[in-house]
């Protein structure tokens, strides 16, 4: 009887050695890092690069199709290169210091949005100078999280009526001086109008359209500051005939330069742009 208590004391006992032992080892082991996901390179040589963050949207936004659109359209300025990612995480876990301004054409649609470390890195790179663009459905990302509205300017409010029915409206430029809009007439796109932009940091609007249901004006385009940071957002971009209306390819095209700290070059006709950063 005395021998089996104490070959059992002493099993116990190398048991809660082991558990010692293995405990603060696993304790201490910090997670993986999430991989980073493979970066398409633009085959520009130009040395201001944007990266183009997609891959994930509302069913109804067909990224596969309107992201080479819209890089395209950005590429027509040959100052210009567009890289591509096809997953938001990449914000956690890739470089950014080898860009001069994201292009976001996402939105975690159903999905968690990117955590901590991407929302810290993004919200950093904006703010100590690199430039935003901001693309339709991108204002309903991270609905979770308040500084977004503080960086975007507005976000999509799910309680407010989502657009009028898809259709073709007339955009108005409400700043025709301002670097991105200059010498840049009215026009007619087929698109979303959104009304469900909410929000009340400063803005200065670009460019507006009234809604057919409504009767109300809604921004359409506007810039604003997040520290050093200069963002545009452009709510247009339904899908591939929305981006292929020449006016929004260069709304995007001029926007993405002037985030980029570049003054915008005309086109469509358009006068040469001022200097005037707001």
């Amino acid at each position: 009887m005395k021998r089996f208590t104490c070959l059992g004391s002493l099993a116990v006992s190398a048991l809660v050695a082991l558990a010692v032992a293995a405990g603060p080892a696993a304790q201490e082991t910090p997670p993986p890092a999430p991989a980073a996901a493979k970066v398409d390179r633009s085959s520009s040589k130009a040395e201001v690069r944007a990266l183009l963050v997609t891959g994930i949207d509302h069913p109804g936004h067909k990224w596969r199709e309107t992201a080479p659109v819209l890089r395209t359209a950005i590429e027509k300025d040959a100052r210009l290169a567009v890289d591509v990612v096809e997953d938001p995480a990449y914000l956690a876990a890739g470089p950014l210091d080898g860009y001069q301004v994201l292009v976001h054409h996402w939105m975690n649609w159903e999905a968690p949005a990117p955590g901590a470390a991407a929302r810290e890195n993004f919200a950093r790179f904006v703010r100590d100078g690199g430039g935003l663009v901001l693309v339709h459905f991108a204002c309903g990302a991270w609905q979770d999280w308040p500084e977004f509205v503080r960086i975007a300017g507005r976000v999509w409010n799910p309680k407010l009526r989502a657009h009028d029915p898809r259709g073709t409206f007339p955009v108005e430029i409400v700043d025709a001086e301002h670097p991105i809009t200059r010498g840049m007439e009215a026009f007619q796109t087929v698109d979303e109008l959104y009304t469900c932009l909410d929000g009340d940091t400063p803005v200065h609007v670009l460019a507006k359209a009234t809604s057919k249901v409504d009767k109300k004006d809604y921004p359409m385009a506007f810039v604003l500051a997040y520290g050093k940071g200069r963002v545009f957002h452009c709510v247009l971009g339904h899908d591939v005939r929305a981006f292929e209306t020449a006016e929004v390819g260069e709304l995007f095209r001029r926007g993405t330069a002037w985030a980029a700290g570049l003054e915008p070059t005309p086109g469509n006709g358009g006068r040469e742009p001022s200097k005037s950063p707001f």
